[in-house]
């Protein structure tokens, strides 16, 4: 991991204290452009985010994930077809405002997360209310998210706490190959999602946008 140039993975005690050296600073000091940066949250091997990166050079790419070996595939496939808009950071999502400034990010990516089915929703879900309070600070005002689950518990929970909140849904299905929806959501599949569709499980997508000025609150009942 250490010999990728694409990849960085400052220590907690670091991050926690101060903000990373790139907050803020990502189009000019790495990317070299002013290009739209769209980051994948949970990114695993980072397969969504490097074939992002080729489908749509006109855009930056940062994948994000605590797992090193995950990161390592997408890394090492970056670098052997010479993706220069692709980065990864390997840390904990909590910590993600230690590394991007407001308006820094255009879209979020959380494909296939964990359910956290066992724990408080709002406080592990990828998608609950304190995450989502996280990414309005580094989102552009009006930026989109994007959930992609096999899981049906962890989409109908997003998709309440949006109209709750009265977010814009831009596009929602229950069966997304099933459904006219095209670009990437349509066109990437990961490894995993292969085998979830091999065994007949429906895909779930759901985009939104979020405001910078609502507030975010967590549904009365689920």
């Amino acid at each position: 991991m250490k010999s990728f140039e694409n990849v960085f993975q400052p220590g907690i005690e670091e991050i926690s204290k101060h903000a990373f050296i790139l907050k803020g600073k990502w189009g000019k000091d790495y990317f070299r452009n002013n290009h739209p940066i769209i980051l994948e949250l949970g990114c695993g091997k980072g397969e969504y985010t490097v074939n992002m990166a080729e489908q749509y050079p006109e855009n930056n790419f940062i994948g994000m994930d605590i797992k090193g070996a995950r990161i390592w595939s997408g890394a090492r496939y970056a670098v052997e077809h010479n993706l220069d808009n692709v980065a990864f950071i390997r840390s904990r999502i909590e910590f993600i405002n230690s590394f991007f400034d407001r308006d820094e990010i255009n879209e979020i990516w959380i494909t296939f997360p964990d359910p956290q089915l066992k724990r408080r929703r709002n406080k592990k879900r990828l998608t609950g209310s304190i995450y989502l309070q996280m990414y309005r600070q580094l989102l552009v005002d009006q930026g989109t998210i994007h959930l992609k689950t096999d899981n049906k518990e962890i989409f109908e929970y997003t998709s309440n706490l949006i109209q709750y909140n009265h977010f814009r849904i831009l596009q929602v299905t229950t069966d997304l190959y099933g459904s006219d929806i095209s670009g990437p959501a349509w066109d990437i599949r990961t490894y995993y999602e292969n085998q979830f569709l091999q065994k007949g499980m429906k895909i779930f997508y759901l985009a939104f946008s979020l405001n910078h000025e609502k507030e975010i609150n967590e549904p009365t009942i689920e």
